[in-house]
């Protein structure tokens, strides 16, 4: 990989769109934002979202695309991302937090000097969460197997010692938005599902990860009134699994895919 450091950024609005997916978390949404606009007033946000009864937030720089009620975690993300027209995106959870050491010019800095990357993740409350993703071949007709290692990573970047190369990151990441664009979202993913689009794009997307950027995630709070409702589309059943499975079998070939 070549290393180019002279080249730099001089104004992070014109670089970048952060981009997030909400639904029903309309208190942590709104202390997302306050926390943006602490470091950074004027960079544009962009929302997709699928909630039942909408709330609409206003303010600058801040476009909020309404969907169909409960679309789904990829089809937002399709949404959203499909609405940026910077150079790279940030993805952030809707209940993240910006602190003093979310500085989004840090990972520009990378992903400029390493032109062929593009997905750079952080750290959130400390933990990378990055995987490798290792494909054993198999048979013709049955397809092989994917392993999902966590913690899995593979050598440093040239020049960034704190960066390492690996298959998939956390959800607060910056991309490529072309790159990103022409792999996709999956909307037949609905719910629980993360590692799916690291999968789609084996091969085609080269993916890093940093500890020298993060990001906070919001605690916990038990008066949501949402909480329940949240929960029970947050946290599917057994059959949400299965299909997960007959769609790696069909789109990605794979017989199996497991995790460890």
């Amino acid at each position: 990989l070549r290393v180019n450091k002279s080249r730099t950024v001089n104004n992070i609005n014109s670089h970048v769109t952060i981009a997030t997916k909400t639904f029903l978390r309309y208190p942590q949404l709104k202390l997302l934002l306050s926390s943006i606009r602490r470091f950074y007033s004027n960079i544009e946000v962009i929302i997709a979202d699928d909630s039942f009864e909408p709330e609409h937030i206003t303010g600058e720089h801040i476009r909020q695309y309404l969907m169909p009620p409960a679309q789904g975690w990829f089809a937002g993300r399709n949404l959203a991302v499909s609405q940026v027209t910077t150079k790279y995106f940030l993805w952030v959870d809707d209940d993240f937090l910006f602190t003093e050491n979310t500085k989004i010019e840090k990972l520009v800095e990378v992903m400029e000097a390493v032109p062929e990357l593009d997905v750079l993740g952080g750290t959130v409350q400390g933990n990378q969460f990055y995987f490798s993703l290792l494909y054993e071949e198999g048979e013709e007709m049955e397809g092989g197997c994917l392993y999902r290692k966590s913690q899995g990573k593979f050598q440093s970047l040239s020049g960034y010692p704190r960066c390492f190369l690996a298959s998939g990151v956390v959800n607060f990441f910056l991309a490529r938005t072309d790159a990103v664009q022409r792999v996709g979202f999956d909307p037949k993913l609905q719910r629980v599902a993360h590692s799916e689009f690291f999968m789609d794009g084996l091969g085609s997307l080269l993916v890093a990860t940093c500890d020298h950027v993060s990001i906070d995630h919001q605690p916990k709070t038990g008066n949501d009134k949402d909480k329940a409702h949240y929960a029970r589309f947050r946290h599917p059943g057994n059959s949400d699994m299965e299909f997960k499975l007959q769609l790696h079998f069909f789109k990605n070939h794979l017989k199996c895919v497991r995790y460890g």
